[in-house]
């Protein structure tokens, strides 16, 4: 019988540590998450009904939304409640993958990861407040106003929310375009002349990708196609100064 060798113990010591550490930093993740859940709960009807605004703003005076599904006045605020707990610990979240992944990095990689983490966070957050505060208006008072006479436009609570949570995890995620540019020179994948010269099929792969994600009105796809665009450039200017990959490890060598 063939017995393992000392170095085969230490790799199998290796990834069982890894992977307890994984598990610690994914209970740590999920335990912020479920503790900022549950200080919102009690607070799920307000926290609706400041979602609601945007809509109930552009209704006529008086006008109210419905609940089709019985149980969807319960359930509804509690799934918004767990959504923006989510979003409240999404630094929580993207620390703790930061601490599991920095040891594998080198120096440089772990000075650039953390400013693209927080970065990639506020951004995020910024791509949702974009949505809530422009664009929602915006959609609510185009569909208003094309609405048939005489037609009451009475929302569904549980439609809103489903509607509303896909368009913030939609801007929220374009609005990542500059992060996902920066880490793709930064890896060495692309270059900042190649990312010029796809400048012509990201405006067409934009407004393809605000066609599929946003209601079929010209505006909202608008509100979301030329952001993408204008933050593409920034994520040119941004790669300008992040230097690739293959560069880094060549200078390491010779030095």
């Amino acid at each position: 019988m063939i017995k393992p060798s000392a170095e085969d113990d230490d790799g199998a010591q290796g990834i069982l540590a890894h992977l307890v550490e994984l598990r610690d930093r994914l209970l740590r993740a999920v335990a912020a998450w479920l503790v900022i859940a549950l200080a919102l709960i009690p607070f799920g009807n307000k926290l609706y009904a400041t979602l609601a605004l945007p809509l109930l703003a552009t209704q006529p005076e008086g006008a109210q939304m419905i609940a089709i599904d019985p149980v969807s006045p319960f359930f509804t605020p509690l799934k918004l409640s767990l959504f923006v707990a989510l979003l409240l610990a999404m630094p929580v979240l993207l620390y703790q993958a930061w601490a599991f992944v920095a040891p594998g990095l080198y120096r440089r990689e772990q000075r650039l990861a953390l400013p693209l983490l927080i970065s990639s966070v506020v951004l995020f957050y910024v791509g949702c407040a974009f949505a809530y505060y422009l664009v929602l208006p915006t959609v609510f008072t185009f569909m208003q106003a094309i609405a048939p006479e005489g037609v009451a436009v009475m929302t569904d609570i549980s439609r809103y929310l489903d509607f509303v949570l896909v368009l913030f995890l939609a801007f929220g995620a374009a609005f990542e375009v500059p992060v996902a540019t920066v880490i793709l020179v930064a890896l060495g994948w692309v270059t900042v002349a190649q990312l010029r010269e796809a400048r012509s099929y990201v405006i067409v792969g934009a407004f393809v990708i605000a066609a599929v994600l946003t209601p079929p009105d010209v505006v909202s796809q608008l509100l979301l196609a030329i952001p993408m665009c204008i933050l593409y450039e920034i994520g040119i200017l941004a790669a300008r100064l992040v230097k690739p990959r293959e560069e880094e490890d060549q200078a390491a060598a010779s030095g």
